[in-house]
Protein backbone atom coordinates (compact mmCIF):
# COMPACT_ATOMS: atom_id res chain seq x y z
CA UNK A 1 0.00 0.00 0.00
CA UNK A 2 1.44 3.49 -1.13
CA UNK A 3 1.83 5.65 1.72
CA UNK A 4 0.21 9.37 0.98
CA UNK A 5 2.93 11.48 2.72
CA UNK A 6 0.49 14.63 2.46
CA UNK A 7 -1.63 12.32 5.25
CA UNK A 8 -1.21 12.74 8.82
CA UNK A 9 0.98 10.43 10.41
CA UNK A 10 -1.04 7.88 12.53
CA UNK A 11 -0.11 5.85 15.75
CA UNK A 12 -2.09 2.72 16.42
CA UNK A 13 -2.06 0.67 20.08
CA UNK A 14 -3.91 -2.09 20.29
CA UNK A 15 -4.04 -3.97 17.17
CA UNK A 16 -6.21 -6.94 18.82
CA UNK A 17 -9.49 -8.14 17.67
CA UNK A 18 -10.94 -4.86 16.77
CA UNK A 19 -8.21 -2.90 16.05
CA UNK A 20 -6.42 -4.97 13.56
CA UNK A 21 -9.35 -4.29 11.52
CA UNK A 22 -9.52 -0.52 12.23
CA UNK A 23 -5.72 -0.27 11.52
CA UNK A 24 -5.83 -1.46 7.93
CA UNK A 25 -8.52 0.54 7.08
CA UNK A 26 -6.23 3.15 8.25
CA UNK A 27 -3.41 2.07 6.15
CA UNK A 28 -5.89 1.13 2.93
CA UNK A 29 -6.76 4.87 3.46
CA UNK A 30 -3.48 5.91 2.43
CA UNK A 31 -2.38 7.12 5.98
CA UNK A 32 1.11 6.46 7.11
CA UNK A 33 1.33 4.21 10.02
CA UNK A 34 3.12 3.03 12.97
CA UNK A 35 2.02 -0.35 15.90
CA UNK A 36 2.90 -0.84 18.80
CA UNK A 37 4.06 -4.35 19.31
CA UNK A 38 1.59 -6.77 20.69
CA UNK A 39 2.29 -10.32 22.27
CA UNK A 40 -0.29 -11.72 19.78
CA UNK A 41 1.90 -11.00 16.76
CA UNK A 42 -0.36 -12.43 13.87
CA UNK A 43 -1.89 -8.98 13.62
CA UNK A 44 1.07 -6.95 13.94
CA UNK A 45 2.96 -8.88 11.41
CA UNK A 46 0.08 -8.65 8.57
CA UNK A 47 -0.04 -4.73 9.08
CA UNK A 48 3.60 -4.64 8.93
CA UNK A 49 3.20 -6.63 5.24
CA UNK A 50 0.73 -4.42 4.14
CA UNK A 51 3.26 -1.29 4.84
CA UNK A 52 3.02 -0.16 8.32
CA UNK A 53 6.54 -0.31 10.64
CA UNK A 54 6.10 -1.72 13.90
CA UNK A 55 7.49 0.01 17.41
CA UNK A 56 8.27 -0.74 20.89
CA UNK A 57 6.96 1.26 23.23
CA UNK A 58 4.21 4.00 23.15
CA UNK A 59 7.21 6.91 23.74
CA UNK A 60 8.42 5.59 20.30
CA UNK A 61 5.05 5.54 18.71
CA UNK A 62 5.01 9.83 20.21
CA UNK A 63 7.71 10.26 18.46
CA UNK A 64 6.90 9.36 14.98
CA UNK A 65 3.09 10.44 15.24
CA UNK A 66 0.96 13.49 14.56
CA UNK A 67 -2.30 11.00 15.66
CA UNK A 68 -2.02 8.07 18.19
CA UNK A 69 -5.33 5.93 18.06
CA UNK A 70 -6.00 3.52 21.54
CA UNK A 71 -7.92 0.40 21.30
CA UNK A 72 -7.25 -0.70 24.57
CA UNK A 73 -9.76 -2.42 27.11
CA UNK A 74 -10.91 0.53 29.29
CA UNK A 75 -9.64 3.39 31.90
CA UNK A 76 -6.66 1.51 33.31
CA UNK A 77 -5.40 0.50 30.00
CA UNK A 78 -5.47 4.38 28.89
CA UNK A 79 -3.67 5.61 31.90
CA UNK A 80 -0.84 3.06 31.58
CA UNK A 81 0.22 3.81 28.03
CA UNK A 82 0.18 7.61 28.60
CA UNK A 83 1.38 7.74 31.76
CA UNK A 84 3.22 4.62 32.85
CA UNK A 85 6.96 4.05 32.28
CA UNK A 86 8.09 4.82 28.10
CA UNK A 87 4.48 6.23 27.70
CA UNK A 88 3.23 8.83 24.89
CA UNK A 89 3.30 11.49 27.68
CA UNK A 90 7.24 10.98 28.07
CA UNK A 91 7.68 11.88 24.71
CA UNK A 92 4.24 13.61 23.33
CA UNK A 93 4.88 16.98 21.78
CA UNK A 94 2.47 20.39 20.65
CA UNK A 95 0.18 19.49 18.70
CA UNK A 96 -0.43 15.45 19.20
CA UNK A 97 -4.19 14.01 18.44
CA UNK A 98 -4.77 11.38 20.36
CA UNK A 99 -7.94 9.24 19.64
CA UNK A 100 -8.96 6.97 22.62
CA UNK A 101 -11.39 4.55 21.20
CA UNK A 102 -12.11 2.45 24.15
CA UNK A 103 -14.82 2.19 26.27
CA UNK A 104 -13.61 3.81 29.17
CA UNK A 105 -14.70 6.30 32.17
CA UNK A 106 -16.25 9.80 31.35
CA UNK A 107 -14.70 11.45 34.21
CA UNK A 108 -10.94 10.11 33.40
CA UNK A 109 -11.57 11.52 29.82
CA UNK A 110 -12.33 14.73 30.39
CA UNK A 111 -9.46 14.90 33.45
CA UNK A 112 -7.00 13.54 30.62
CA UNK A 113 -8.02 16.18 27.69
CA UNK A 114 -8.10 19.22 30.43
CA UNK A 115 -4.66 18.18 31.37
CA UNK A 116 -3.11 17.68 27.64
CA UNK A 117 -4.69 20.63 26.46
CA UNK A 118 -2.26 22.78 28.41
CA UNK A 119 0.41 21.00 26.99
CA UNK A 120 -0.88 21.50 23.71
CA UNK A 121 -1.91 18.02 23.15
CA UNK A 122 -5.56 17.11 22.25
CA UNK A 123 -7.19 14.50 23.38
CA UNK A 124 -10.50 12.90 21.95
CA UNK A 125 -13.05 9.90 23.13
CA UNK A 126 -14.13 8.08 19.58
CA UNK A 127 -15.52 4.90 21.10
CA UNK A 128 -17.12 2.07 18.92
CA UNK A 129 -20.24 0.78 17.87
CA UNK A 130 -20.17 -2.37 15.85
CA UNK A 131 -18.53 -5.73 15.90
CA UNK A 132 -14.74 -7.19 14.58
CA UNK A 133 -16.21 -7.95 11.40
CA UNK A 134 -17.30 -4.36 10.83
CA UNK A 135 -14.34 -3.39 12.13
CA UNK A 136 -12.44 -5.31 9.30
CA UNK A 137 -14.90 -3.72 6.47
CA UNK A 138 -14.55 -0.26 7.86
CA UNK A 139 -17.96 -0.10 8.33
CA UNK A 140 -17.85 0.86 12.53
CA UNK A 141 -20.28 3.62 14.03
CA UNK A 142 -18.08 6.14 16.16
CA UNK A 143 -19.05 8.90 19.19
CA UNK A 144 -17.57 11.21 19.04
CA UNK A 145 -16.22 13.57 21.76
CA UNK A 146 -13.96 16.47 20.53
CA UNK A 147 -13.28 20.06 20.36
CA UNK A 148 -13.94 21.57 16.81
CA UNK A 149 -10.13 22.59 15.71
CA UNK A 150 -9.64 18.66 17.13
CA UNK A 151 -12.40 17.28 15.84
CA UNK A 152 -11.52 18.88 12.02
CA UNK A 153 -7.78 17.04 12.30
CA UNK A 154 -9.18 13.92 13.69
CA UNK A 155 -11.93 13.11 11.30
CA UNK A 156 -10.44 11.60 8.16
CA UNK A 157 -8.46 9.14 10.12
CA UNK A 158 -12.09 7.82 12.14
CA UNK A 159 -13.59 8.03 8.80
CA UNK A 160 -11.18 5.45 7.51
CA UNK A 161 -12.49 2.76 9.48
CA UNK A 162 -16.08 4.11 10.45
CA UNK A 163 -18.45 4.94 7.76
CA UNK A 164 -21.03 6.84 10.47
CA UNK A 165 -19.46 9.67 12.63
CA UNK A 166 -21.43 11.43 15.69
CA UNK A 167 -19.97 13.95 16.85
CA UNK A 168 -21.73 14.17 20.23
CA UNK A 169 -20.01 17.18 22.33
CA UNK A 170 -16.91 17.72 24.18
CA UNK A 171 -14.35 15.11 25.37
CA UNK A 172 -16.11 12.88 27.83
CA UNK A 173 -19.63 12.76 25.66
CA UNK A 174 -18.07 9.91 23.74
CA UNK A 175 -17.45 7.99 26.53
CA UNK A 176 -20.93 8.70 28.35
CA UNK A 177 -22.38 7.71 25.02
CA UNK A 178 -20.70 4.46 24.64
CA UNK A 179 -21.69 3.63 28.41
CA UNK A 180 -25.46 4.52 27.76
CA UNK A 181 -25.11 2.41 24.44
CA UNK A 182 -23.40 -0.72 26.03
CA UNK A 183 -26.20 -0.25 28.92
CA UNK A 184 -28.60 -0.88 26.41
CA UNK A 185 -26.99 -4.01 24.86
CA UNK A 186 -25.59 -5.82 27.71
CA UNK A 187 -29.35 -5.19 29.39
CA UNK A 188 -30.94 -6.98 26.42
CA UNK A 189 -28.38 -9.23 26.77
CA UNK A 190 -29.70 -9.83 30.47
CA UNK A 191 -33.38 -9.98 29.66
CA UNK A 192 -32.92 -12.19 26.99
CA UNK A 193 -31.17 -14.71 29.35
CA UNK A 194 -33.81 -14.31 32.01
CA UNK A 195 -36.69 -14.84 29.20
CA UNK A 196 -34.93 -18.00 27.91
CA UNK A 197 -34.56 -19.65 31.27
CA UNK A 198 -38.41 -18.61 32.27
CA UNK A 199 -39.47 -19.75 28.48
CA UNK A 200 -37.28 -23.05 29.86
CA UNK A 201 -39.24 -23.62 32.88
CA UNK A 202 -42.28 -23.13 31.18
CA UNK A 203 -41.37 -25.71 28.69
CA UNK A 204 -41.06 -23.19 25.65
CA UNK A 205 -38.39 -24.18 23.61
CA UNK A 206 -35.72 -21.64 21.79
CA UNK A 207 -36.71 -22.55 18.80
CA UNK A 208 -40.56 -21.63 19.83
CA UNK A 209 -39.47 -18.34 21.30
CA UNK A 210 -36.80 -17.49 18.27
CA UNK A 211 -40.06 -18.30 16.09
CA UNK A 212 -42.03 -15.44 18.00
CA UNK A 213 -39.65 -12.71 18.04
CA UNK A 214 -37.53 -12.86 15.14
CA UNK A 215 -38.98 -10.32 12.64
CA UNK A 216 -40.96 -8.83 14.66
CA UNK A 217 -41.04 -5.30 16.72
CA UNK A 218 -38.40 -6.55 19.53
CA UNK A 219 -36.22 -8.66 16.81
CA UNK A 220 -32.63 -6.25 16.33
CA UNK A 221 -29.10 -6.82 15.74
CA UNK A 222 -28.11 -7.62 18.70
CA UNK A 223 -31.18 -10.44 19.33
CA UNK A 224 -29.95 -11.73 16.71
CA UNK A 225 -26.09 -12.15 17.17
CA UNK A 226 -26.81 -13.63 20.97
CA UNK A 227 -29.76 -15.99 19.86
CA UNK A 228 -26.92 -17.29 17.83
CA UNK A 229 -25.27 -18.69 20.93
CA UNK A 230 -29.01 -19.82 22.49
CA UNK A 231 -30.20 -21.53 19.03
CA UNK A 232 -27.16 -23.09 17.77
CA UNK A 233 -24.17 -23.22 20.05
CA UNK A 234 -22.54 -20.97 18.16
CA UNK A 235 -20.06 -19.77 20.94
CA UNK A 236 -18.46 -16.75 18.64
CA UNK A 237 -21.57 -15.26 17.42
CA UNK A 238 -21.11 -12.08 19.09
CA UNK A 239 -17.29 -11.54 20.55
CA UNK A 240 -17.37 -9.63 23.39
CA UNK A 241 -16.42 -11.44 27.01
CA UNK A 242 -18.10 -11.24 29.95
CA UNK A 243 -15.37 -9.96 31.63
CA UNK A 244 -15.71 -6.58 29.46
CA UNK A 245 -19.24 -6.75 30.19
CA UNK A 246 -19.16 -6.70 33.70
CA UNK A 247 -16.18 -3.81 33.40
CA UNK A 248 -18.28 -1.84 31.20
CA UNK A 249 -21.65 -2.20 33.49
CA UNK A 250 -19.22 -0.97 36.42
CA UNK A 251 -18.52 2.14 34.55
CA UNK A 252 -21.59 2.82 33.88
CA UNK A 253 -23.02 2.48 37.52
CA UNK A 254 -20.12 4.67 38.19
CA UNK A 255 -21.38 7.24 35.84
CA UNK A 256 -24.71 6.93 37.80
CA UNK A 257 -22.94 7.96 41.14
CA UNK A 258 -20.93 10.99 39.92
CA UNK A 259 -24.10 12.80 38.61
CA UNK A 260 -26.27 11.24 41.40
CA UNK A 261 -28.56 9.42 39.35
CA UNK A 262 -30.54 6.41 40.42
CA UNK A 263 -30.02 3.36 38.95
CA UNK A 264 -32.06 0.80 39.81
CA UNK A 265 -31.76 -1.42 36.78
CA UNK A 266 -27.97 -0.99 35.76
CA UNK A 267 -27.20 -2.27 39.41
CA UNK A 268 -28.56 -4.82 38.66
CA UNK A 269 -27.44 -5.74 35.24
CA UNK A 270 -23.93 -5.14 36.60
CA UNK A 271 -24.87 -7.31 39.50
CA UNK A 272 -25.71 -10.20 36.91
CA UNK A 273 -22.35 -9.97 34.86
CA UNK A 274 -20.32 -9.77 38.04
CA UNK A 275 -21.99 -12.93 38.87
CA UNK A 276 -21.61 -14.92 35.84
CA UNK A 277 -17.52 -13.60 35.97
CA UNK A 278 -17.49 -14.65 39.50
CA UNK A 279 -18.59 -18.50 39.11
CA UNK A 280 -15.51 -18.45 36.50
CA UNK A 281 -17.55 -17.82 32.81
CA UNK A 282 -15.41 -14.14 32.53
CA UNK A 283 -13.59 -15.52 29.52
CA UNK A 284 -16.74 -16.47 27.85
CA UNK A 285 -18.86 -14.56 25.38
CA UNK A 286 -21.66 -12.67 26.47
CA UNK A 287 -24.61 -14.67 24.76
CA UNK A 288 -23.47 -17.55 27.39
CA UNK A 289 -24.62 -15.78 29.95
CA UNK A 290 -28.08 -17.60 29.08
CA UNK A 291 -26.23 -20.62 30.79
CA UNK A 292 -25.73 -19.33 33.54
CA UNK A 293 -28.63 -18.07 34.24
CA UNK A 294 -30.82 -21.63 33.27
CA UNK A 295 -28.24 -23.20 35.26
CA UNK A 296 -29.48 -20.64 38.71
CA UNK A 297 -32.98 -22.25 37.31
CA UNK A 298 -32.15 -25.68 36.83
CA UNK A 299 -33.32 -25.76 33.17
CA UNK A 300 -29.87 -25.56 30.92
CA UNK A 301 -26.20 -26.82 31.13
CA UNK A 302 -23.13 -25.11 30.03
Amino acid sequence: MTEDTSKARVGFIGVGLMGHGMAKNILAKGFPLAVLGHRNRAPVEDLVARGATEVKSAAELAQVSEIIVLCVTGAPQVEAVLRGENGILSTAKAGLHIIDTSTSEPTLTMALAAELEARGVFFCDSPLGGTPVQADEGTLSAMVGAQDAAFAVIEPVVAAYANRIVRVGAPGAGHTMKLLNNFLSLGYGAIYAEALALAAKAGVTPQVFDAVIRGGRMDCGFYRTFMGYALDGDVNAHRFTITNAHKDMRYVTNLATNTGAAAFISATVKNLYATAEGLGNGEKNVPLLVDVVGQMNGVRKS
